[in-house]
């Protein structure tokens, strides 16, 4: 979507003309309860629709990589199933909770949905004993049973998907190396720098948090993480966060001081490390293989972050915005 358009997003007050106003964008929307869930549900249904289309039309190794970026709706999808167990939910209110379109591009689906029908977390444990979320759900699990908490259940599933989406690849030509590599750096990067973000916050134990950090780097090293998950307080970790990224060659044209009084500071880094990402490789597009692989990253990333960032801030503004009118 144009910057006008975006713009202008933030102006609408009347969900309705705001879902015509993005409908051209998304020409599959069909919205009838004008629901926050419904309205996010079917957004990324389109989305993960456009990345199976892709992953249709590209090279085997492309297409591997492209499902394996998938993979984290699916844990989305094992998260919801759990947590209904947790709470207590029929079959079919885990089902709704669900969204199968991703597990038909992952060719899990009757997986999942075999998944839905079991009732106890211990069932679960052992439905899952062969598969790669195993050893996660597993700890999760017991630490839940330990201390009533998901947390750890959550950041292990999240951990396993980043250290899925580094991990070696074999039959990359060149172009889609080194954009995949990096595309992986960066998207790693952010994961480690917002769980010690979250961790501070909600006052997790330093050596739990570490668990849960991936050893991939871009502009941060071992040691500089270190010394961020080392910090207590959140002034402290942006003023150190700060000092590192503010002197990167590579950024600190692109670089403003995050601080405490940003309403989302972690997605303030994430729009400069995209920019950063997109301008590595933007004197580079009229090659056409390198051209083809960029067009792949814009849509994934610039759609995604377009939802996340853009549309369903102002839906949810919009829509309490509504309640609100009401209440009076």
């Amino acid at each position: 979507m144009e910057s006008s358009v975006l713009d202008k997003l933030d102006k609408i007050n009347d969900i309705r003309e705001f879902i015509n106003e993005i409908k051209p964008y998304y020409p599959d929307l069909d919205i009838k309860q004008y629901t926050i869930e419904e309205i996010e549900k079917q957004l990324y249904d389109i989305y993960i629709n456009l990345i199976g289309r892709i992953i249709s039309y590209s090279p085997e190794n492309m297409g591997n990589f492209l499902k394996d970026y998938l993979m984290k709706y699916e844990i989305l999808n094992l998260k919801q199933i759990i947590l209904g167990s947790i709470i207590g939910l029929t079959k079919e209110e885990k089902r709704e909770n669900v969204n199968f379109l991703v597990e038909r591009y992952l060719e899990n689906e009757d997986f999942m949905k075999d998944l839905v029908k079991i009732p106890s977390l211990d069932e679960i444990r052992l439905f899952l004993r062969d598969t790669r979320y195993y050893k996660a759900v597993r700890e999760g699990i017991l630490y839940f049973r330990n201390n009533d908490e998901i947390f750890v259940l959550e950041s292990f599933l999240d951990q396993l998907y980043y250290k899925n989406l580094v991990k070696k690849r074999k039959n990359l030509n060149k172009y889609e190396e080194k954009m995949i590599v990096l595309f992986t750096k960066y998207i790693t990067e952010i994961y480690n720098i917002n769980m010690i973000y979250r961790g501070i916050i909600n006052n997790i134990d330093k050596k739990l948090l570490s668990q849960f950090l991936v050893n991939s780097y871009l502009f941060l090293d071992s040691k500089s993480l270190e010394n961020l998950l080392g910090q207590t307080k959140i002034v402290d970790f942006f003023t150190y966060l700060n000092s590192i990224l503010s002197k990167s060659e590579d950024i600190k044209n692109l670089y403003k001081n995050l601080s405490i009084d940003m309403e989302h500071p972690i997605w303030e880094l994430e729009r400069i490390y995209q920019k950063f990402y997109f301008k590595e490789f933007e004197l580079q597009i009229d090659n056409i293989d390198y051209s083809t692989i960029y067009r792949i990253f814009e849509v994934i990333i610039k759609k995604e972050k377009e939802i996340k960032f853009e549309i369903l801030p102002n839906i949810v503004r919009t829509i309490h915005k509504k309640f609100q009118i009401f209440e009076k």
